[in-house]
């Protein structure tokens, strides 16, 4: 049986959307990736839809997806994940939000969905635990748990007391809406830069829990907003000529962790995976991939994707696959920057997959290169595009396709597929004796 090689670069198409700055080109056609471009000239290219055709999905749902498991039978919405993966105990019947750090305008206004991008993670725990201390809920008898993961980024828990609570709520992020629980992203310039009040969803099997939930959540944003804007720590970014973290802005709702069967029982494989955020990390600790550990990225690309390469290549005699989900591309796509997606993505195959397919048997490794979703630069927000895909090594019979791009992995082989196809795919090549 051959190695399983499963590369997600997340964020890296652009779709049908190219950009002026590369003569109408998207930033994968016009990056230098020799070794992206070899593998797709010795194996099968194609694209394809993540979830389905027709939506643009958060990443949770998307690599829940792409790892073989039917989103809509399976998700119960980011924030158990995130949860989970931040080390909170999630019980069902508990009210889990994926959270932001903002910066608020005028009233109800968002100045920055992010603040600015430059909030520490040093900072983001004081400002957790401030609003731990100082906020109480009493609207309805209930408890929270605060707690930021990287950067900007958190998780909510919160717990009734007497009553369960339901995650059939809309999001207070008006960047994101929700399908059912599926959680998806709007693009860029449909919806009103402002913060939504939590409404319960009419169709849920709980209308009054659901009822319930809003309200606490209203409650919830409400007084932290008063705390963040008497906080030191955000006196101090003023000073500076930074944004303020002045909001806590929430999306993804679930009441329950998702029950997913093991990779292992599900394919028979024994994977491994190197992730980089809170999202990733649940789904691998639910679908019982072993997270080996990885520092965090930092500016430096050629050490990150050094340091990644070597470990790959250490780790993979371990596991028969490991599953690399890269964050790399996505930033500069939701910013717009597609001079600097262009260089990530080159960076990439420089410094990751050249030494690591230099270090590999081709012959007895499937690799597979892809990604979660689109996140085009003109859209600065994930797309319903489907993304592209390669698949090369072992005894995959190679195509006409000359390089990996969007577009010519429309011609490919492959064709398009659906992202839970792409998993038994790999297991078939690496377990063909020919």
């Amino acid at each position: 049986m051959k190695k399983i090689l499963y590369i997600v670069l997340d964020g890296l198409g652009d779709g049908h959307y190219p950009c002026k700055e590369f003569g109408n080109r998207t930033p994968l056609e016009a990056a230098a990736t020799p070794t992206m471009d070899m593998l797709a000239r010795e194996g099968q290219s194609g694209l394809m839809y993540t979830v389905g055709k027709g939506i643009a999905p958060e990443s949770d749902i998307a690599v829940i997806s792409i790892l073989g498991y039917d989103a809509i039978k399976y998700y119960t919405g980011r924030g158990p994940l995130e949860a989970l993966a931040a080390g909170l105990q999630i019980n069902d019947g508990d009210l889990a939000f994926r959270a932001n750090f903002a910066t608020r305008g005028t009233g109800r206004q968002i100045k920055d969905r992010r603040v600015g991008r430059n909030l520490s993670t040093e900072e983001a725990s004081q400002l957790c635990e401030e609003i731990s201390k100082k906020v109480k809920l009493d609207s309805i008898p209930a408890t929270f748990t605060f707690k930021n993961t990287l950067e900007y980024r958190g998780v909510l828990v919160v717990r009734g007391v007497k009553n369960k609570l339901s995650g059939y709520v809309t999001n207070t992020d008006p960047a994101y809406t929700k399908h059912g629980l599926l959680g998806v992203a709007k693009e860029t310039g449909t919806f009103d830069n402002i913060v939504e009040y939590c409404m319960p969803v009419h169709d849920s099997p709980d209308i009054d829990a659901a009822y319930r939930s809003a309200l606490l959540v209203n409650e919830f944003t409400l007084k932290s907003c008063e705390v963040l804007d008497q906080s030191e720590v955000n006196k101090k970014r003023i000073k500076k000529g930074y944004l303020p973290a002045n909001l806590v802005l929430l999306r993804d709702a679930g009441d329950h962790l998702p029950k997913l069967p093991t990779i292992k029982n599900k394919f028979k494989k024994n994977f491994g995976c190197f992730v980089e955020m809170p999202t990733e990390e649940g789904i691998a600790l639910l679908t019982g991939m072993k997270i080996v550990p990885i520092p965090p990225p930092t500016k430096d690309l050629q050490k990150d994707y050094t340091l990644r390469a070597n470990m790959t290549i250490k780790h993979m005699k371990k596991y028969d696959g490991l599953y690399i989900h890269i964050k790399g591309p996505d930033v500069p796509g939701h910013d717009g920057d597609a001079v600097k997606k262009k260089s990530i993505i080159e960076a990439i195959d420089q410094y990751y997959l050249t030494p690591l397919i230099n270090s590999i048997d081709l012959n007895e490794t499937i690799v597979a290169i892809t990604a979660d979703h689109s996140t085009p630069c003109r859209l600065k927000s994930h797309s319903d595009d489907p993304v592209p895909l390669l698949i090369s090594g072992g005894n995959v019979k190679h195509d006409t396709t000359k390089s990996f791009s969007e577009k010519s992995c429309l011609a490919g082989k492959i064709g398009k597929i659906n992202g839970t196809q792409l998993m038994p795919l790999l297991v078939k090549y690496a377990n063909a004796n020919k």
